[in-house]
């Protein structure tokens, strides 16, 4: 049974998300994106209580902006995907979770080592570039589920 319920285009859209937003961090990079991206479609609690989909998740606006950087500056996230990143998205949506991001709801590429909490949500870990967050405890059970 997959993590959450998709769609071919939501394969489509998840690979083209990963490529855009950890391309330069490897296929592992890409695999703790998308755990982020299922996740958030997961997660009944916090900034996600209104997303439930996939398509939802990547063009979500919180403060004016998309989530993901990649959906405003266009580059990757705008090109075909390829075979490789949509293994790799179907990879997250049926069943790929791994620590540092396997319950992470947040990541961003400081300039900076990563901070020990990222509004007020405690660090998990990092991979390359970027930093990895899960909610505080007794916040989002949801998060584990799935």
């Amino acid at each position: 049974m997959p993590r959450v319920k998709y769609r071919d285009a939501d394969v489509d859209l998840m690979a083209r998300m990963m490529r855009a937003e950890a391309e330069g961090e490897g296929q592992q990079g890409m695999l703790y994106v998308g755990n982020v991206i299922v996740n958030r479609a997961v997660a009944d609690c916090v900034d996600f209580e209104d997303v439930r989909t996939i398509e939802d998740v990547i063009y979500q606006v919180q403060g004016g902006n998309y989530s993901f950087e990649a959906v405003q500056k266009g580059n990757l996230f705008y090109q075909r995907a390829r075979s490789s990143e949509k293994r790799l998205a179907k990879m997250n949506l049926d069943y790929w979770r791994q620590h540092p991001a396997k319950y992470a709801l947040w990541y961003f590429n400081p300039y900076a080592p990563c901070p020990p909490t990222w509004y007020n949500q405690p660090f998990t870990g990092q991979f390359k570039n970027h930093c990895f967050y899960e909610p505080a405890a007794g916040t989002c059970e949801s998060v584990y589920n799935g």
